[in-house]
């Protein structure tokens, strides 16, 4: 009986690690399709349009980012949805639901004031000046193509959480303790945004999603910090013109 039940736990784990596997390798060609399909898309888009290829940029841009994300996303749960222990990953009773809500809200002001104390620590010891090319560039396909909130906002974030959460860090760990696993996890999680200037930022959100997620044992408590950051940059970044005009005019009006 007890050859059994650890046959049994064995192959589970083996699940775990190929859907985790499977998951990972997703995001990664999607990460790297660009290579081989953008040019081919922005001909599509330039042929569908009728636009010259300087106007077509900005629509290919923003489909190809959102058309991307959403394959890999539902690629992502379809497999996860057929491995119904994947989640599994702690022993014990998950935190509520509605507690996991809040300390995904409570996770997002975390995220924001961490950000805020690493932009002043680049500042004083790097010399570093606010402001991420990275957020400037996705915002500016937005608005070229609105369509591409979707994936800054929604299919980014759920996608980010499934791979740098639970399958980087909710793989070591098991094998590990908190910090090794969340550092490293945060780490790999700055790298993938190409913005190195910032790398800081990025780590600092990184290790408050993984806490988040550790703290719940609920990947959803992580992905709503992760929604509503993502979800207030763009915000503040779309309309920050018009916002700064407000400002000027109720201090002219003073």
């Amino acid at each position: 009986m007890e050859r059994i039940l650890t046959v049994n736990n064995s192959q589970k784990i083996n699940k775990h690690k190929k859907t985790a596997l499977y998951v990972l390798l997703i995001y990664i060609l999607m990460q790297i399709s660009g290579i081989l399909l953008a040019k081919p898309f922005h001909k599509l888009v330039m042929s569908t349009t009728g636009l010259p290829s300087e106007q077509a940029a900005p629509l290919t841009q923003g489909w190809y980012i959102a058309l991307s994300f959403a394959i890999a996303l539902i690629l992502s749960l379809i497999l996860t949805s057929r491995d119904k222990a994947f989640w599994d990953i702690y022993q014990g009773k998950k935190e509520t639901i509605p507690l996991s809500i809040m300390w995904g809200i409570i996770g997002f002001f975390l995220v924001f004031f961490g950000q805020m104390i690493g932009a002043a620590i680049e500042m004083a010891i790097f010399g570093i000046q606010g402001g991420s090319q990275n957020t400037a560039d996705i915002v500016s396909i937005a608005k070229g193509a609105p369509i591409a909130i979707l994936a800054i906002v929604v299919f980014g974030p759920i996608l980010e959480e499934f791979v740098f959460r639970r399958v980087i860090f909710g793989s070591l760990v098991q094998t590990t303790n908190f910090w090794i696993a969340g550092i490293v996890s945060a780490i790999f999680f700055a790298l993938i945004h190409f913005d190195f200037s910032h790398i800081l930022l990025y780590t600092i959100c990184g290790l408050i999603f993984a806490f988040l997620y550790h703290k719940t044992k609920r990947i959803w408590t992580s992905i709503i910090a992760h929604v509503m950051l993502n979800g207030f940059v763009t915000l503040v970044q779309l309309y920050a013109e018009p916002l700064q005009k407000l400002l000027d005019q109720l201090e002219k009006m003073q």
